[in-house]
């Protein structure tokens, strides 16, 4: 079996070596035992994040323009994340194992999730749903639907409990989202984390309102006493004053015909600005993942690279699933220009006439 097995080790001490790491309680040796466990217990949620992605692929073929993938999450990102929350478990931590789904609108959005939720014969528990489309996060505007599951196999039981979360969302919401992480490379801020300039912040959160009204859905909490003439408003006032879009003008990275294979390994060198992608194929999955994790090393020992393993419906679709690898951030510049041009005097007039016609009708 191409997959790596679950640890031996007890969830206790998988959760001790969480916290070495994470709030660095050791020494070097006992850090370095304490990665290599964090990357056998990552390694181990391959298996069904591949069973996973069979059911995904099925349920996506019954929507046009779905694109579907998956990935391991990445070292920094785990260590981040235990660091941001001292009382998390690593054991319990419900997305080291992500899919992914983008779909065209909230219609498939809501479709696919119910495809989920009513699949009787689906035998993973559904133990936690956060639908952060009908709740945006007020912090920073993030949207999409989870579904967190707990893996459950009769033929395999050594991996039933690890745990699975289910990101849906769509397109616009998908483009909000690898923005924030691609303008948080360039500009060397942990945007994602919800960490730095906080005009930066506000311009992300203000985008995904006006996202939202596009898409019919409640805007992010704070801006709910805006009307959505206003949110286009403050969605230009911003962007004038740290002068985003020529900002994104032209960071997008070329990269050469990417090869087939079961999953691809894309490291970003942020400071180059180049991409490399090494594909493997499924029986080469054990030297992907130590691959993987050298990069993760050259990363943390200083290197300016981004490294991510991921598995993909459509080799030819992996910059559009992860535009923030590439620092691909054009079709997002597109529709933040047609939020300024709602802005302007004439086209926030006729805005304005069309309500007024709705109501007086």
């Amino acid at each position: 079996m191409p997959f790596a097995e679950v640890p031996l080790e007890s969830r206790s001490q998988i959760d001790n070596a969480g916290r070495i790491v994470a709030l660095k309680e050791g020494n070097k040796e006992d850090e370095k035992l304490a990665k290599d466990l964090i990357n056998k217990w990552r390694s181990a949620h391959a298996y069904p994040l591949n069973t996973f992605q069979a059911t995904l692929r099925k349920y996506c073929g019954d929507f046009k323009e779905a694109l579907t993938a998956q990935r391991l999450k990445r070292m920094p990102t785990i260590i981040d994340k235990l660091r941001r929350y001292p009382d998390m478990k690593l054991s319990r931590m419900q997305d080291i194992g992500g899919l992914r789904a983008i779909l065209k609108d909230m219609q498939d959005v809501e479709m696919l999730a119910k495809k989920y939720k009513e699949n009787k014969k689906f035998p993973h528990e559904l133990i936690m749903e956060k639908n952060y489309i009908k709740n945006p996060r007020d912090e920073d505007g993030y949207r999409s639907w989870h579904l967190i599951y707990k893996y459950k196999n009769k033929k395999n039981p050594m991996y039933d409990g690890l745990r699975l979360e289910i990101q849906i969302r769509t397109r616009l919401q998908h483009l909000w989202a690898t923005a924030v992480e691609t303008m948080g490379t360039f500009l060397g801020q942990a945007l994602k984390s919800r960490q730095g300039e906080q005009i930066w912040l506000d311009f992300f959160c203000i985008i995904s309102s006006a996202f939202a009204y596009k898409e019919r859905m409640p805007p992010v909490p704070k801006h709910s006493n805006l009307s959505e003439i206003e949110i286009f408003k403050n969605v230009k006032e911003i962007e004038n004053q740290i002068q985003a879009l020529s900002k994104m003008k032209g960071l997008s990275v070329a990269i050469d015909h990417i090869k087939g294979g079961f999953c691809h390994l894309i490291v970003l060198n942020s400071l180059d600005k180049t991409v490399e992608v090494s594909s493997y194929r499924k029986n080469d999955f054990d030297k992907a993942l130590l691959d993987y994790a050298k990069k993760e090393e050259e990363a943390e020992e200083g290197k300016k690279i981004e490294p991510v393993l991921v598995v993909i419906n459509s080799v030819n679709k992996i910059r559009q699933a992860y535009p923030n690898f590439f620092l691909d951030i054009e079709d997002f510049s597109k529709e933040v220009k047609k939020l300024i041009g709602k802005a302007e005097p004439n086209t926030l007039k006729r805005i304005f006439l069309n309500k007024a016609l709705k109501n007086f009708h």
